[in-house]
């Protein structure tokens, strides 16, 4: 099973990633529209969902045309050199192959979507080989491209169903893309500093061009960010979308309770959900693969899922 063409293909297309693809719900989600019907057309969700099975192509093949491109660096690396490609038990043809298939599913999948979503399937593309031949090696400019990868998939979500996104949501979700990149480089780093220099640089050439200390500030600073501009975020928000029987019940409560900023209440998450972060990073070194630091750490997971509970609850019944 494990020696499989196909095991070894969906391996190298990494499904686990996938989840980075949830981004494209974000606009949808805090708009407040999640379960909108166009008089015309599928639901917003239905179709936010569409773009996301599209992605999940996308990133699959992008991944296994990254391994094709750094299979020599690949082999030099302590954990890396495990994967398919590098390790030799899934043949380049056959990996070619596959992401092209992959590549002409998404052509075929988008065909019936706006031509702004299309631009956005091609630029993510296009940057993505770019990254993997040359922005990885430059400094700043491989961080920006891994955070620019998560932007574009918040604004296929948005540009799919025409919504409409806050400044400082975008400031947000940049923010949090950084900060999650610099995390990348920062367990990287780590992971790789007990081999010799030589044996660093062979691995990934761009970690010897950030010194410690620098990674350290920009998680600082990118930590700071997250929060702060999410603060922002929640502070301006407007909710659209309170109906029920929840605020009958919300509008029982004597008006010092009332506030139209009740979003501010899940900050204490998001701050949480940094700080566990930023101790991963530090202490268990796990920064390297964000997903599975979500989906391997119960208090991260936990935040996450209370976070995601109570802005539902407050956006869809609880705000006025």
């Amino acid at each position: 099973m494990e020696n499989s063409i196909i095991y070894l293909i969906l391996k190298t297309a990494r499904p686990r990633q996938w989840i980075k693809n949830l981004a494209v719900f974000a606009a949808l989600f805090f708009s407040g529209f999640l379960f909108v019907v166009p008089e015309e057309g599928s639901s917003y969700f239905l179709t936010v969902s569409y773009s996301f099975l599209i992605f999940c192509f996308l990133t699959s093949s992008v991944y296994i045309i990254n391994d094709l491109i750094d299979v020599k660096a690949d082999r030099n690396h302590p954990f890396k050199k495990k994967r398919p490609i590098a390790s030799g038990k899934l043949s380049v043809p056959i990996a070619i192959f596959a992401a092209g298939i992959g590549l002409m599913s998404v052509v075929f999948m988008s065909l019936w979507l706006s031509l702004f979503f299309k631009a956005l399937i091609f630029f993510y593309l296009f940057l993505q080989i770019l990254y993997a031949k040359y922005f990885k090696h430059i400094p700043i400019l491989d961080i920006s491209s891994i955070a620019t990868g998560f932007l574009i998939r918040v604004y296929a979500g948005a540009v799919v169903v025409n919504l409409h996104m806050s400044v400082w949501f975008l400031l947000t979700v940049i923010s949090a893309s950084l900060f999650l990149a610099v995390g990348k480089r920062q367990s990287e780093r780590t992971l790789l500093s007990a081999q010799l220099d030589s044996a660093l640089g062979s691995t990934r050439k761009i970690l010897k061009r950030y010194s410690q200390r620098l990674l350290d500030q920009y998680t600082s600073m990118f930590a700071t960010a997250t929060w702060l501009t999410y603060a922002l975020f929640t502070f301006q928000f407007e909710n659209l979308a309170a109906k029920g029987e929840v605020v009958e019940l919300y509008s029982l409560l004597p008006r010092t309770l009332h506030s139209q900023k009740l979003l501010m209440a899940s900050l204490p998450l998001v701050i949480f959900g940094v700080m566990r972060y930023l101790q991963l990073i530090y202490e268990s070194n796990q920064g390297e693969s964000p997903e599975r630091v979500l989906l391997n750490d119960r208090p991260l997971l936990m935040t996450v899922f209370l976070y995601v509970v109570l802005t539902f609850l407050i956006i869809y019944f609880i705000g006025a």
